[in-house]
């Protein structure tokens, strides 16, 4: 959210030739931007990732500024135009500005948000339900998602999902591992749309908050039945330009790397569409290592993985002995691997210098089996890819 509405970006403005855009000042983060990176090429970004997008809309809200409910009409209208660009046939109005930039499919735009943390202010609520009820009516399966709380969701009041945004220092993150455990498992789901570790030990991107952000990961995978998706906070920064820390991914005119949290983000790549397993977890006199286990099938060669992720947020090796039970297939004793991320300090960062510093290492796990002695690093994120026998269901 901007400081003044006439700062405010306009989808319409930042579609079709590059040369007409007329551009914008950002005035949330204090940069001009020309918008040749407009709604256009952040839908076809989220294609060409294979990503689902969501669009956060301009909802009449500023830091310093607020359209009444009474005059909201025109851009609820401009929401619905836009969804109308991004979902259209070539035939409709915004659908023919889309197909004459080159992508006469539709593009699989699923998920609006409804501003970003604005539930607190005067109209929200009231201009909330103008576009609610105006998409809802124009495209009945599109994903609605509300920056208020659950417990303002109702019939009066309704919503798909609801928006949460969480920044914490590393401890605090690491304990947030059991947030969603007692969150009611009906009525909408939450997108936490937003999430970092902020504060000294979050630096420009150190590898403890890297495993906070795993361990909160891990229970958010845990509530997957009550969690649609989540998403980092920020993605990229210009290290030239830098107002906020840690980051995912760091560049410059020439130069790029992964912080701590981007490489962290690789354990996590085969958890959308898995199978969630129990796990207990039995340490004494330490509590602060969390772990989970998903079954995964590898795109490649279809080979199915049991994958068990272990975060020690403390500095004490561990040792520990795995068991796996009630899995179907057995664990073959050979193609197994194991990935750790960890570096010689809780507080090592990557650099344009040393990009790799804290990266993860990948290696063969011999003899799998289903009871096994491990040891985990202090301070790491470990990843046991263990490769199942093929089902005696698994097609020819």
């Amino acid at each position: 959210m901007g400081q003044y509405l006439r700062n405010a970006f306009h989808w319409g403005e930042t579609v079709g030739p590059w040369e007409e855009r007329p551009g914008h000042v950002n005035d949330a983060w204090g940069y001009w931007t020309d918008d040749g990176l407009g709604f256009f090429e952040f839908l076809q970004l989220a294609e060409d990732l294979g990503a689902s997008p969501v669009w956060v809309v301009n909802d009449g809200a500023s830091i310093n500024e607020e359209v009444p409910t009474a005059i909201i009409a025109s851009l609820v209208k401009d929401v619905v135009d836009g969804i109308e660009f991004a979902r259209g046939g070539v035939n409709t109005t915004w659908g023919s500005v889309r197909a004459a930039m080159g992508h006469p499919q539709p593009f699989k735009l699923d998920y609006v948000s409804i501003g970003n943390q604005e539930c607190w202010m005067l109209y929200y609520r009231g201009n909330y339900q103008k576009f609610y009820s105006a998409i809802k009516a124009a495209y009945p399966d599109i994903n609605i998602i509300s920056s208020c709380d659950k417990s303002t969701i109702s019939a009066s009041n309704p919503a798909d999902l609801y928006d949460v945004h969480v920044y914490a220092s590393s401890a605090n993150m690491f304990s947030r591992t059991s947030m969603f455990d007692n969150t009611p498992r009906s009525g909408p789901k939450a997108i936490v749309s937003e999430y970092a570790v902020t504060g000294n030990d979050a630096g420009k991107g150190t590898l403890v908050a890297a495993l906070a952000e795993a361990a909160f990961l891990v229970g958010l995978e845990k509530n997957s039945d009550v969690v649609e998706m989540a998403s980092c906070a920020p993605l990229f920064v210009n290290d030239n330009d830098r107002k906020w820390s840690p980051d995912a991914i760091v560049f410059n005119s020439w130069q790029h790397y992964g912080c701590p949290n981007y490489w962290m983000l690789h354990f996590f790549k085969d958890s959308s569409g898995a199978t969630f397993h129990p796990t207990t977890m039995q340490v004494s006199n330490y509590d602060q290592m969390v772990a989970s286990a998903i079954t995964w099938q590898s795109p490649k060669d279809k080979s199915t993985y049991l994958k068990i992720k272990v975060v020690n947020f403390g500095s004490k090796a561990v040792d520990l002995n795995i068991t796996v039970t009630g899995l179907e297939s057995g664990i073959k004793s050979s193609g197994s691997k194991k990935t750790v991320l960890t570096s010689g300090a809780p507080l090592d960062e990557n650099s344009f210098e040393q990009p790799e510093k804290v990266a993860p290492v990948l290696s063969p796990v011999a003899d799998a089996k289903q009871q096994m002695g491990v040891s985990v690093s202090p301070y790491s994120l470990t990843s046991f890819d263990l490769l199942l026998e093929p089902s005696k269901h698994s097609a020819i």
